[in-house]
C-alpha cells in the first residue's frame, strides 16, 4: 500500500444503507478499539481543556456512530454539575436508531439523522462541533468547505480526532483487526482508514484554504491529530 497520498477508495461504512447485526457488531467493536488504543481520551482531554475556560452548553459530536464519546462527554460534565445538551449526528438512520437507544437513560443526549451537507444540519448551531474519525470521509475540498461552514455554526470551538497516515498504523490495525474483529467492515475498513487519514502539511493546507488561523494541531499516540480550533 502506498501511503505517499490520501486513499481515495470508500469504506464500507460510507454506505448508509446499512442495517442489522454488522451495524450493531461494528459499533461495538469501534467502541472497543476506541477506548482499548487510547482514542477517546483524546476528545475528552480537549473537551475538558474547553469546559475550564468557557461557558459550554451544547456539544455537537458529527459521525456520532453509536455515541460511545458523547456518553463519556456527558460523565464529564455531570460530574462538574455542568447542564450541557449534547447532539450526535449521523446520516446512516439504522446508526441513528442503534444510538438513541445507547442513550435512553441520558436524557442530555439527543441523536438526529443528517447528512451535514443539509441545510438542516448547517442552520443549527452549538459551542463546541466535535468530530473523531469523521472526517477522513471526506476529499480536500468537501472539507475545505466543511470547515467554513464549521466554523460559522461553532461559538467556542471545533475539536477533530483523526487518523495519521502511516504505514506502521496501517499495518498494525490491519494485523489486529485479521485476528481479534468479528465484524467484515471493521477488517475492511480499519486499514482503509488509515489509508484515508492525513499527513500534518494536508490538514494545514485544508485550514489555510478554510481561512481558519487560530488552531493548536498536535500528534497523538496511537497515530492520531488532535485538533483545536478555538473561535
Amino acid at each position: 500500500m502506498n501511503l505517499k497520498y490520501r486513499a481515495s477508495e470508500e469504506e464500507i461504512m460510507d454506505d448508509l444503507n446499512l442495517s442489522g447485526q454488522v451495524i450493531d457488531q461494528t459499533l461495538r467493536e469501534l467502541d472497543y478499539i476506541n477506548r482499548t488504543l487510547g482514542g477517546n481520551a483524546i476528545s475528552l482531554s480537549a473537551f475538558k481543556k474547553l469546559l475550564k475556560g468557557n461557558e459550554i452548553q451544547s456539544v455537537a459530536d458529527l459521525g456520532c456512530g453509536g455515541a460511545d464519546i458523547l456518553i463519556e462527554m456527558a460523565k464529564i460534565a455531570r460530574k462538574q454539575y455542568r447542564k450541557v445538551k449534547f447532539t450526535g449526528i449521523d446520516a446512516n438512520p439504522h446508526i441513528v436508531n442503534y444510538a438513541q437507544g445507547h442513550t435512553k437513560s441520558w436524557p442530555e443526549i439527543e441523536v438526529q439523522c443528517h447528512n451535514i451537507f443539509s441545510e438542516d444540519f448547517q442552520q443549527q448551531h452549538f459551542d463546541i462541533i466535535h468530530c473523531c474519525l469523521f472526517l477522513h470521509h471526506f476529499t480536500h475540498g468537501e472539507l475545505v468547505q466543511l470547515f467554513r461552514s464549521f466554523s460559522h455554526q461553532a461559538r467556542v470551538a471545533i475539536v477533530v480526532n483523526d487518523l495519521h497516515r502511516h504505514l506502521l498504523a496501517y499495518h498494525s490495525i490491519r494485523l489486529l483487526t485479521r485476528f481479534f474483529s468479528k465484524s467484515y467492515m471493521v477488517r475492511n475498513d480499519a486499514a482503509l482508514s488509515v489509508a484515508r487519514g492525513f499527513k500534518k502539511h494536508e490538514l494545514k493546507a485544508i485550514l489555510h484554504e478554510a481561512e481558519i488561523q487560530n488552531y493548536e494541531l498536535k500528534w497523538r499516540w496511537a497515530f492520531r491529530w488532535q485538533l483545536v480550533i478555538t473561535l
